[in-house]
């Protein structure tokens, strides 16, 4: 996924939604008195990126490192299991690595940073040609990669937080500059539960993709997630439904129709394929260290 100033209790929210995320970047925690160093694990029934599945349905094994300086910085890795069919070939794991500034005053926060996307072993060969109509001649070549500037402002309950992509959005020819617009809100109703509610928005930038039935698509579309944590002696317990407005029918050719796995030139290869923002329940246990 991907904000920063929910950690502990909303853990098992964040990254079922996010490329951890949202996210682990969202985990982050600074305290006021000394550096600190966090480890984070957790268990998910599936993993959504900003609502679309990322494991084909199967479950998840995440978990990353967060460092915290008492100046505000903080910098940190986060891991997770990947099928290739969600668009990195020979692909199956992901890794995210990401830094920031993190600042308060009173109810009011500030959390501005670089993450960066990276799956080793992926593989383009000349991916993606056609795809983009708005960049038809475009190809991709190489890992599959995604580097983004985030910024993030919060009040109490409430965070708002901005994404920009640096590079092509995960090495989608001609969507250098996409955005994400992400609005999340918590409520600690005590005894260790916790309410969590995100909505969010992708901006895919310069994108026009023909549906098997003629029509076109420029792959903008909204997800959601609500969903209720329960610390239980450090370990904390998730349940969260996930949804979007994602055009992902499979009879249709529609562009987040995803299959079990992908080819180096971008195509589906396997044998069964499903629509990736369809939505799901999601269950979760996790913990930090």
């Amino acid at each position: 996924m991907s904000n920063t100033i929910q950690r502990l209790t909303v853990l098992a929210l964040t990254a079922t939604a996010f490329h951890a995320p949202a996210h682990s970047q969202q985990d982050a925690e600074v305290s006021a008195a000394q550096p600190s160093l966090t480890a984070n694990v957790g268990l998910f029934s599936s993993y959504r990126f900003r609502g679309l599945d990322q494991t084909f349905g199967k479950p998840a094994i995440q978990g990353g490192f967060d460092y915290a300086h008492a100046s505000g910085l903080y910098a940190g890795n986060w891991n997770s299991n990947v099928s290739s069919g969600a668009g990195y070939p020979e692909g199956s794991l992901e890794m995210d690595f990401y830094g920031g500034y993190k600042t308060s005053l009173g109810d009011v926060g500030l959390d501005m940073g670089l993450l960066y996307y990276y799956y080793p072993g992926t593989h383009l060969d000349n991916a993606f040609a056609g795809v983009n109509r708005r960049h038809p001649g475009a190809s991709a070549s190489g890992g599959v990669t995604n580097g983004e500037l985030y910024i993030a402002g919060s009040w109490r309950f409430l965070t708002l937080k901005y994404s920009h992509a640096v590079t092509e959005y995960f090495s989608m020819p001609g969507t250098r500059g996409t955005g994400y617009v992400d609005l999340s809100a918590t409520h600690d109703f005590g005894n260790g539960y916790v309410l969590g509610a995100h909505v969010g928005r992708l901006l895919l930038r310069d994108f026009s993709y023909l549906n098997a039935d003629g029509s076109t698509y420029d792959g903008r579309y909204t997800d959601w997630r609500i969903g209720v944590t329960r610390d239980m002696s450090g370990w904390i317990v998730g349940l969260a439904y996930v949804g979007t407005n994602a055009q992902g029918r499979c009879g249709n050719g529609e562009f987040y129709c995803f299959s079990s796995s992908m080819q180096r030139d971008g195509t589906g290869s396997g044998s069964q394929s499903r629509d990736a923002g369809r939505g799901v329940t999601i269950v979760s246990i996790s913990r930090s260290f």
